[in-house]
């Protein structure tokens, strides 16, 4: 018997795990691409976070963020810049960390339509989970550096990107459903 790549998205019980290991995958990757700022580099971790919980749900998009975390923890080079270990969940970007499986639950809650209006409902979401991913980074960051230094260090920097990765986004998310309906289809 021949067995393909796909066999593990066939097969009811390893579906799950694949699709999680492939967000896992996919957030390490969007780790390593990023520009180096102090004291928080920009990343796609925040766009890709919202993503997976919008594409999978609350539960898998959590899930697969929690995963992703766990494995830094344990000293798998899996953050921004290679971070990983305890020093990342006490140092200055853990508030950013904390947040992700946050934001990657509540993504799981947006408008899953294809028509403008939920495409709409989803940017101003995107918007505002990267807003909380920023407010509870800075809130954390505050403790470091005060709390005006982690608003003009650890939010103003980030305010475009988060428009330009909450667009980007919301546009991967339509991309992605109209490939799956049109896979579907034939």
């Amino acid at each position: 018997m021949k067995h393909t790549a796909t066999d593990a998205f066939a097969h009811p019980a390893l579906r799950p795990l694949a699709i999680g290991a492939l967000g896992v995958a996919a957030l390490t990757a969007s780790s390593y691409i990023s520009v180096p700022m102090y004291p928080v580099p920009v990343t796609l971790q925040t766009m890709t976070v919202l993503l997976l919980g919008a594409l999978f749900g609350p539960r898998m998009g959590a899930a697969m963020v929690l995963s992703w975390l766990a494995l830094s923890f344990t000293g798998a080079p899996v953050l921004a810049d290679g971070k990983s270990g305890l020093v990342a969940f006490a140092g200055p970007t853990a508030g950013y960390l904390a947040a992700f499986p946050i934001a990657a639950f509540l993504a799981g809650y947006l408008p899953k339509g294809d028509r403008i209006g939920a495409h709409a409902l989803r940017l101003a979401g995107f918007l505002g989970l990267h807003g909380l991913v920023l407010g509870l980074g800075a809130a954390w960051l505050s403790g470091f550096v005060g709390a005006e230094t982690a608003i003009v260090a650890g939010v103003l920097p980030f305010l475009i990107g988060s428009v330009l990765k909450s667009g980007l986004a919301t546009g991967l998310y339509a991309a992605w459903k109209g490939a799956d309906k049109a896979g579907r289809a034939h």
